[in-house]
């Protein structure tokens, strides 16, 4: 059975072969110069998160095992009642795997899932076809946003929003936000902090080893750009007992809370509150992540 995907022109892809991996840069381990991918701080170089999630999303799951989704879910969920929206549509950007996406639907909310990269929307569809629920999952760049109405929210998480490394860019996506939400709808999303990037990433190497495969992270953090960075190297069984070597490129940006302030209130929407993630505290100097809470602006109940 093929796994369907939508795409943002309306067009569907139908893919049999959804464990096959792809990718112009594998080469053997066994064989030729094991050489370290270069890393590159040109902001213009940055590759699209699209292109960032391809071979990847294969093992994304399991190097990402350590993440508490429920938590986070439970989280999402009360920020969201808080606001009054218990039930209803609500649009995810970003949404990946469908971690989070599968959770809300069963919590009771109407999901639409919406992400850049083909191969985890395969995965996410893996798991729609398994759980049974009725979820869509659009194929987008959330700077391109298309949707069919207005939604009550709109989430992001897992520092999605920080692979939007062009501020001009965030702005689009906070003004395409506030149109397609319904009338005081909200924004709910989670972003990296520059003291995340700074002191704990930085220029630091990360890797680990399992049977199922293994990676090394090498990461480079630029303050003057706030740009980070970092070289992907995955180590993959084959079916012959060799291991195969895929390389991905990630970019990401860190933001300032003043910054994403500016930006919200250029995009039309209106900043409500921040929060050290998985509280309601204001963020402190060294939160990891925060989240912001933001509101739909500039729309009449009669107008939709």
């Amino acid at each position: 059975m093929g796994l369907t995907v939508e795409s943002p022109k309306g067009l569907w892809y139908d893919r049999f072969e959804t464990n096959t991996i792809r990718s112009a840069t594998a080469v053997q381990t066994s064989g030729g110069q094991n050489r370290r991918p270069k890393k590159r701080k040109n902001k213009n170089m940055c590759q699209s998160y699209e292109e960032s999630y391809g071979v990847f999303a294969s093992v994304y799951d399991l190097f990402m095992d350590q993440i508490d989704y429920d938590a986070w879910c439970g989280y999402v969920r009360r920020l969201l009642i808080d606001e009054g929206i218990s039930r209803g549509l609500v649009a995810e950007l970003g949404c990946g795997t469908g971690n989070l996406t599968e959770r809300l639907a069963a919590a009771g909310y109407e999901m639409i899932g919406i992400d850049a990269s083909e191969e985890m929307l395969l995965k996410a569809a893996e798991k729609r076809i398994r759980s049974g629920q009725e979820i869509l999952y659009l194929q987008q760049d959330m700077r391109e946003m298309e949707l069919y109405g207005t939604v009550q929210a709109v989430v992001s998480v897992c520092d999605s929003m920080n692979y939007i490394t062009d501020p001009q860019d965030m702005t689009q996506v906070f003004s395409l936000v506030n149109n397609y939400l319904d009338p005081g709808g909200v924004f709910i999303f989670d972003l990296n902090t520059l003291y995340k990037y700074e002191t704990l990433l930085g220029e630091r190497t990360i890797a680990e080893n399992r049977e199922e495969g293994s990676f090394i992270w090498e990461n480079t953090y630029d303050p003057v750009t706030q740009l980070n960075e970092y070289a992907l190297a995955l180590f993959l069984p084959r079916a012959d007992g060799l291991y195969e070597k895929h390389e991905e490129y990630h970019c990401q940006r860190g933001y300032s809370l003043s910054e994403i302030q500016e930006l919200l209130a250029a995009g039309g929407l209106e900043f409500v509150a921040a929060y050290d993630a998985f509280t309601k505290d204001p963020p402190k100097a060294d939160s990891e992540r925060i989240y912001i809470l933001a509101r739909e602006k500039g729309k009449r109940k009669e107008n939709v």
